[in-house]
């Protein structure tokens, strides 16, 4: 099946395990992180991040998949640090968010989507930050602004690195907007074979037209807001969940909540008032339950947390 990168170099992917395929170990503003840095407490980021995962470990999972890059306050080191400190296998990524989802530094304004795809594929050849940690994955995020100029550049770019190297492409994804089906045609323009796109966030919505278009395509979907309420409540998801695996499309999902294990975005007041439920366990804690309730079979919460990370991260 081949080898995923991961902090502590490559493994098996039939070695990875229950995994969740999308947690945040830190998400933060970058650009403030360098100028104030004295709002910052990174010790206990870093045990805020070992308490997480830990906590995710005792429900059996092995793996987390973390899709921070440019603009999320990517860390290598923090990666490898709670790695360490917990035996978890960290999958890394590189890429761009964008900033508000709408443009990116005038460094790459001004420079072509080959000189892009350069410093992606320096991430997943050489190393992230300096380190020996190589990105196992490309990361792209259109969102209510749409495809922006910018935004498109990073897709296209992402797209070409993927194809000199092999490497999957995981994108954040808005299907209010149907931002979904554009970026998979910028992929598609690109060469990118469908199974190596995965949407993510299309669970948030229950349009199950929108996301039967998107099956269509061949790509893999994130189920992968679990808690977000202000998104989707989790009693809709599971519904939209359930129907689909009941319509035979549990290989081409994966499960995870998008927790961040900090978030400089708001106060920690407000996270508790708009997601009190958002963490790396939710999903083993209240969400297969009720998803055996509505007739998900363990079989197919199995192959979404057990068999499509991998096969998605292997190509």
């Amino acid at each position: 099946m081949g080898s995923i990168e991961t902090t502590a170099g490559p493994v098996d992917a039939g070695a990875l395990g229950r995994t969740l395929c999308h947690e945040h170990l830190l998400t933060s503003s970058e650009s403030i992180r360098a100028q104030y840095p004295h709002l910052y407490d990174t010790e206990r980021e870093f045990e805020k991040a070992v308490e997480q995962v830990r906590a995710a470990m005792a429900h059996g999972v092995g793996t987390i998949v973390d899709p921070a890059c440019m603009d999320l306050a990517r860390d290598a080191r923090l990666a490898m640090r709670v790695a360490e400190a917990t035996g978890c296998r960290i999958v890394m990524a590189t890429g761009i968010y964008g900033q508000h989802y709408t443009f990116i530094p005038q460094h790459f304004q001004t420079r072509d989507e080959d000189y892009l795809a350069d410093a992606f594929v320096h991430d997943i050849e050489v190393g992230i930050q300096g380190t020996a940690v190589k990105a196992a994955f490309l990361k792209t995020a259109a969102d209510e602004p749409g495809i922006t100029p910018d935004i498109e550049k990073v897709h296209r770019a992402a797209a070409r690195a993927s194809l000199r190297t092999g490497r999957p492409i995981m994108a954040h994804s808005r299907p209010a907007s149907r931002t979904g089906t554009e970026q998979v045609r910028i992929f598609l323009e690109e060469g990118v074979a469908p199974e190596k796109i995965m949407i993510a966030h299309t669970g948030d919505t229950d349009d199950l037209d929108h996301i039967e278009e998107l099956l269509a395509l061949g790509v893999y979907i994130g189920m992968d807001r679990y808690g977000t309420a202000i998104f989707l409540p989790d009693e809709t998801r599971n519904a939209v969940v359930a129907e689909l695996c009941a319509r035979g499309h549990a290989g081409r999902m994966v499960l995870s909540q998008d927790a961040c294990a900090t978030i400089d975005w708001f106060p920690d007041e407000l996270r508790a008032q708009l997601a009190p439920k958002w963490n790396f366990t939710l999903i083993f804690e209240e969400i297969l339950p009720q998803l055996r309730e509505l007739g998900v079979s363990d079989a197919d919460i199995d192959t979404m947390l057990d068999v499509v990370p991998a096969a998605w991260l292997a190509g």
